[in-house]
């Protein structure tokens, strides 16, 4: 499975397991009419090749500690992308980063207790060596969550 891509079976597992990590394998085999077993051994499999990386679960942000969040376009002078990326990436407030074609090098989603600590990160971010500018967006509300 390394290089293919899921059969259907597969896809209704991860796409059960997304909606809830914590989905039995009976309620999955049931929809699937095939075994507990059966299901437990194909979870196993996706785990083993990497497909199925984690579990996790979605926390409501203000209910543990995050009032402030933005997904912010970090510009960088090429020789500094992998650099900066890889200082962003240890800190604890980017809880999201990625390299992309687009408008800006890095995207990274950052997380704060409240606006005033979410613009000293910002300032943190604009200060590392090589980067040019950010282009952060202060997130309002979210309307639609699925996965990220």
């Amino acid at each position: 499975m390394s290089n293919e891509l899921v059969d259907e079976k597969d896809q209704v597992i991860l796409d059960k397991l997304r909606k809830n990590a914590r989905c039995s394998y009976g309620e999955i085999a049931k929809e699937l009419g095939m075994s507990d077993v059966a299901v437990m051994k194909r979870i196993r499999k996706l785990e083993s090749e990497g497909v199925i990386r984690k579990y996790t679960i979605i926390a409501d942000d203000r209910r543990v500690g995050y009032g402030a969040t933005s997904i912010t376009g970090v510009d960088v002078d090429p020789e500094h992308l992998f650099e900066v990326s890889s200082t962003l990436k240890e800190k604890p407030y980017v809880k999201y980063l990625a390299i992309s074609s687009g408008d800006h090098q890095i995207m990274v989603i950052v997380k704060a207790r409240d606006n005033s600590e979410l613009a000293r990160y910002h300032e943190e971010m604009s200060a590392l060596p090589g980067v040019r500018r950010i282009c952060p967006s202060v997130i309002l509300d979210i309307l639609k969550f699925d996965e990220v």
